[in-house]
């Protein structure tokens, strides 16, 4: 979904937990390395696109080391949780804002 600001994340391989995916995926994404037990499940979205499923956990992650770096050409943003709901998103990642928002 080019052009949309989204969570950081991504695909779990085949074999892999979402908690192991997500410390992979922060890694490629934005260079930053975390360990598993610095994660705290949030929420879930469900959410039915037209040609797939998607069950998407939320995790809140307050500990990493590294710098947050964009490794894979995208923008990156600090945003306050309140102004969250002011960039274009997947449909996917709107409940997820007012989670945020509440826990932030």
């Amino acid at each position: 979904m080019a052009g949309v600001w989204e969570f950081p994340g991504g695909k779990v391989v085949e074999g892999e937990l979402p908690e192991t995916a997500l410390v992979r995926e922060l890694y490629e994404e934005l260079g930053i390395d975390i360990t598993e037990s610095c994660l705290a499940p949030l929420t879930f979205a469900s959410h039915v696109y037209d040609d797939f499923h998607l069950l998407m956990p939320l995790y809140v992650c307050r500990v990493w080391t590294g710098e947050v770096t964009p490794r894979e050409g995208q923008q990156l943003k600090w945003v306050r949780p309140v102004r969250l709901g002011d960039y274009e998103m997947p449909p996917a990642d709107v409940p997820l804002v007012a989670m945020l928002r509440d826990l932030l």
